[in-house]
C-alpha cells in the first residue's frame, strides 16, 4: 500500500523517479536552544491586590530539528521536517511541534505537506529585533502574568485564521522570481497540532473547516539598500456548532458525567490578514507591520488587531543593539474597554562564536482593561540575560 502511495503521488507530480538506489539521503539536523534569566517587577490593578508577581525567573525554550533529504537525478528533493521541543508541555501531545513532508526544485517551487503553519504565516513581515526574547511571542508569560493571544493579531505579526496552529495542510510556494515568491495553503480542519484529523462530518463542525491562505513576499536589494516586504490574506468556513460542557445526569458541571451541549454557531466566517516590511540601509534596519485578525462573533467580539515598530543597529564588532515596540487590542464589544498587550524592549547582543550569543535587555509589557474591565491593569518591568546556542 505504501509503495502504491508514494508510485501515486509521483505520478501526480508529472516526475519520473529514478532508482532509489542511485541516491543517497543527507541525514542533516540541528536546532537551538536559548536560556533566559531575568528579574520582574510586577505591579496590578484592584482584582490582584495581595499578590505577589515579583522575582527571578528561568526560561528555556529550544527544539531539536531532523530535515533528511535526498535528491534524485532529475534534480527534485524530497524531505521530512520534524521539529522535537526541548521542554515538557511543548508543541503537541508528543511534544512534537512541526512535522510536515517537503517536496521541491529549482523550476516547480516547493511544496508543504502536513502538520506546519500556513503560506500566509511564513509570508508575513514584523518590526526587527535584537535577541531571542520575544515581545511578539508568549516569552513575556514567563516572567509575569501577562497574556499574549497566540497566533492572533493582538499579540504578533503571524497570525492564522483563528489563531490555528500547525495543523495538517497542503501549502505550495512559487519559485523566486526576481525576489518575489507567491504561496498558498488549504487546510481541512484547524483541530490538530501537527497530529492527524481524520473524516468529520461537514454539517456538524465543531471547529473551523476549508481554510484558505495565500501569502506574498518580495525581498531584493537596491546597492547598499535591503528591502524585504511581506502580506497576506486568509479565510475559513465557521463551524457549524458552539461545544461547551454541560452537566450531566448528575446536574453537577464539572463531574465524570458531564457532557458536551452543542447550540448553533451564528458568526461569520473568520479572516485574517496583516502587512509588514524591513529595509535595511548599511548597519541599521528599520520596519514594522500592522495585522487583524477578524475572529467571526457576533457584533465583532473577539475581533483583534496590532502593530509593530522597531529599529536595529549593528555596530562595528561582535555588537548589535535594537529597541522594539508592539500594539495590540482585543474587541469586547459595543461599549465594552477594548483589552490591550503593549510591550516594547531594548537589547543588545553579542556574537560570542559559531553558534553561541548572549543577550541583554529590559522589557515593558502590560495588559490594559483586561476582560473589558476599566482600570483591571497588570504591568512588568523585566531585566535579564539569554544565551542562546544553535547548531
Amino acid at each position: 500500500m505504501k509503495k502504491h502511495l508514494l508510485c501515486t503521488s509521483a505520478i501526480a507530480l508529472g516526475v519520473a523517479t529514478a532508482p532509489a538506489a542511485a541516491q543517497e539521503w543527507n541525514l542533516d539536523w540541528g536546532g537551538y536552544y536559548n536560556t533566559h534569566v531575568g528579574f520582574a517587577d510586577v505591579s496590578a490593578g484592584a482584582p490582584r491586590i495581595g499578590q505577589d508577581w515579583d522575582g527571578m525567573a528561568v526560561l528555556g525554550d529550544g527544539e531539536i530539528i531532523f530535515t533528511p533529504s535526498v535528491t534524485l537525478d532529475n534534480g527534485m528533493t524530497f524531505g521530512i521536517n520534524v521539529q522535537y521541543e526541548a521542554q515538557n508541555g511543548g508543541g503537541g501531545v508528543d511534544g512534537i511541534d512541526e512535522s510536515y513532508v517537503t517536496i521541491s526544485s529549482d523550476t516547480i517551487g516547493r511544496i508543504e505537506l502536513g502538520g506546519e503553519n500556513s503560506a500566509g504565516y511564513k509570508s508575513m513581515v514584523g518590526a526587527p529585533g535584537v535577541g531571542s526574547f520575544a515581545i511578539m511571542s508568549a516569552s513575556v508569560s514567563g516572567f509575569a502574568p501577562i497574556s499574549h493571544a497566540f497566533r492572533q493579531a493582538s499579540g504578533s505579526p503571524w497570525t492564522e485564521v483563528a489563531g490555528n496552529n500547525d495543523v495538517q495542510r497542503v501549502s505550495y510556494f512559487t519559485p523566486s522570481f526576481n525576489g518575489l515568491t507567491v504561496g498558498v495553503s488549504y487546510a481541512p480542519s484547524t483541530n490538530s497540532n501537527a497530529s492527524n484529523v481524520g473524516p468529520f462530518d461537514r454539517n456538524a463542525t465543531t471547529n473551523v473547516t476549508d481554510v484558505f491562505d495565500i501569502g506574498v513576499r518580495y525581498s531584493q536589494s537596491f546597492g547598499s539598500t535591503d528591502v524585504t516586504i511581506g502580506a497576506r490574506w486568509g479565510t475559513g468556513a465557521a463551524a457549524d456548532f458552539n461545544a461547551a460542557p454541560g452537566a450531566g445526569a448528575d446536574g453537577i458541571l464539572g463531574t465524570a458525567d458531564d457532557v458536551t451541549v452543542l447550540t448553533p454557531n451564528l458568526g461569520s466566517d473568520p479572516e485574517t490578514w496583516g502587512i509588514g516590511a524591513q529595509i535595511g540601509y548599511g548597519a541599521f534596519t528599520v520596519g514594522g507591520h500592522y495585522a487583524e485578525n477578524d475572529n467571526g462573533g457576533i457584533g465583532g467580539v473577539g475581533d483583534q488587531e496590532g502593530w509593530s515598530l522597531g529599529a536595529t543597529y549593528d555596530i562595528d564588532g561582535p555588537w548589535s543593539v535594537g529597541l522594539t515596540g508592539f500594539n495590540g487590542s482585543i474587541d469586547n464589544g459595543a461599549g465594552v474597554n477594548d483589552t490591550e498587550y503593549n510591550a516594547y524592549k531594548l537589547s543588545g547582543s553579542r556574537e560570542l562564536g559559531a553558534g553561541v550569543s548572549w543577550d541583554v535587555w529590559a522589557v515593558y509589557a502590560e495588559n490594559q482593561d483586561i476582560g473589558g474591565i476599566a482600570n483591571n491593569d497588570i504591568e512588568a518591568t523585566i531585566v535579564g540575560t539569554s544565551i542562546n546556542l544553535s547548531f
